[in-house]
């Protein structure tokens, strides 16, 4: 295994988890703005409809996708600056 993967272990381990944290964060809000409500539904809510639950879905999976492949990448840009190779 190549020293700069090794290196990309612990600063994945990181970002990924400010990553999670971070479109959690992001869906929040954008839910607010998109339902004018405070809070999404549940799949197991029985009083929201099938689309307020799959939209709710939707939005936060493409936030959750977006922001690790954004938080992803910005990882491995910094291994490669501080290592001088790519982790991939």
């Amino acid at each position: 295994m190549k020293a700069s993967k090794i290196a990309y272990k612990p600063v994945g381990m990181a970002v990924g988890a400010l990553g999670g944290v971070l479109s959690g964060a992001i869906f929040k809000q954008a839910w607010k703005r998109i339902a004018h409500e405070e809070d999404a539904p549940d799949a197991t809510d029985e009083f929201r409809s099938w689309r307020e639950v799959l939209t709710a879905a939707l939005v936060q999976g493409a936030i959750f996708a977006v922001v690790k492949a954004a938080v992803d990448r910005g990882g491995a840009t910094a291994v490669r600056r501080v290592t001088g190779t790519w982790p991939g």
